[in-house]
């Protein structure tokens, strides 16, 4: 039984495998156990090993790579199309053994476990400021119900509470709306003071990491922004070139032909909304002053705000952000702004 391509459709308790030749012929199908897969691994000569890049998979890709194997991982998306019909784990694992031998596939680098641990802590973050944001509408919610009207904020918010809770010249809260208050205020505060510790480390991170270091000299790209990029896409050797990292954000708008006549639409939202959120939360921060600039990216910018809408050019900017990301990685530099021609 030579096996040379190993497709693994991964489960939460147990996996499906499916073994090919050199001649795609399925040799092995077989289901067992995560731990298992690993000893079954090692019972392998070196071949191919083909998953698709969900929970668990570059723990595993790791492990199998310790034992000679080649790893590919690939989106799920890509694989869909090669699941034949009356869909199972088993026709899942073919799937992504027949997918892993096309040579036009796009494969997902192998991460680490740096690179996962910097991803974990921003999706806490990330779910820490949706906490805190929910707390900061109940407690205007509240508020309202009282007639007292909280503008949005959350400096406003906390010099609101301040003078309701701290002084003793407003009675038209109960006391027991103004303790609940204070209870909402203080798990509030708590927050605030996690998600600060955590941007202090992402800081910290950001100067210390070299390629997270050359990305904070993009304008609208500071340490948050910058370590979930290298934590995401790593050395950006997957993609060929800076459009292929902008569409793999979601940035690049889709193109129809309508009377021959090609016409740009909105954009694709793939991959990771996190990472695309980042991207133009930063450039809507940099445009004002970018604007001002007298550089090329600022001339271009003038030019586009004067013929599209504000938030038009803001994701046309995160787009030539990621691009100029995937150039400073590639080619190992920092961000140097090309001044106007005379």
């Amino acid at each position: 039984m030579a096996i040379a391509i190993l497709g693994i459709d991964l489960g939460k308790n147990s996996c499906s495998l499916v073994g090919q030749d050199a001649t795609g012929r399925v040799v092995l199908r077989r289901r067992m156990r995560r731990e298992t897969v690993m000893t079954f691994g090692a019972t392998l000569p070196a071949c191919i090993i083909a998953m698709e890049a969900c929970c668990g998979a570059h723990h595993m890709g790791r492990a199998l790579a310790a034992q000679g194997h080649t790893i590919r991982l690939m989106s799920p998306e890509y694989v869909r199309p090669y699941v034949k019909a009356q869909k199972n784990d088993d026709r899942d694992a073919e799937a992504i053994a027949e997918a892993a031998t096309r040579p036009t596939m796009r494969f997902v680098t192998l991460k680490s476990e740096a690179q996962l641990d910097m991803q974990t802590l921003h999706r806490v973050r990330d779910q820490l400021v949706g906490e805190r944001t929910a707390l900061m509408n109940q407690i205007r919610a509240v508020l309202l119900e009282r007639g007292h009207i909280v503008p949005q904020g959350r400096a406003k918010l906390a010099a609101s509470l301040e003078s309701l809770l701290d002084t003793e010249a407003v009675s038209d809260l109960t006391p027991r709306m103004r303790s609940l208050v204070a209870d909402v205020r203080e798990r509030w505060q708590s927050l605030d003071g996690r998600i600060a510790a955590l941007d202090a480390e992402f800081a910290e991170q950001a100067r210390t990491d070299e390629s997270a270091r050359r990305l904070t000299t993009i304008p609208g790209i500071g340490a948050l922004n910058a370590t979930a990029l290298v934590a995401a896409i790593g050395d950006v050797g997957t993609f060929a070139r800076g459009r292929d990292l902008a569409a793999w954000l979601g940035l690049v708008p889709r193109q129809v032909t309508t009377g021959g006549r090609p016409r740009l639409l909105g954009i694709t939202k793939r991959g990771s909304k996190y990472l695309r959120k980042m991207l133009i939360q930063g450039a809507r921060a940099a445009m004002p002053t970018l604007r001002k600039s007298d550089t090329r990216i600022s001339q271009w910018l003038r030019g586009l705000l004067a013929r599209a809408h504000a938030n038009t050019a803001v994701v046309a900017l995160a787009a030539k952000m990621a691009r100029t990301v995937w150039a400073l990685l590639r080619h190992k530099r920092v961000y140097e702004p090309a001044a106007v021609a005379a």
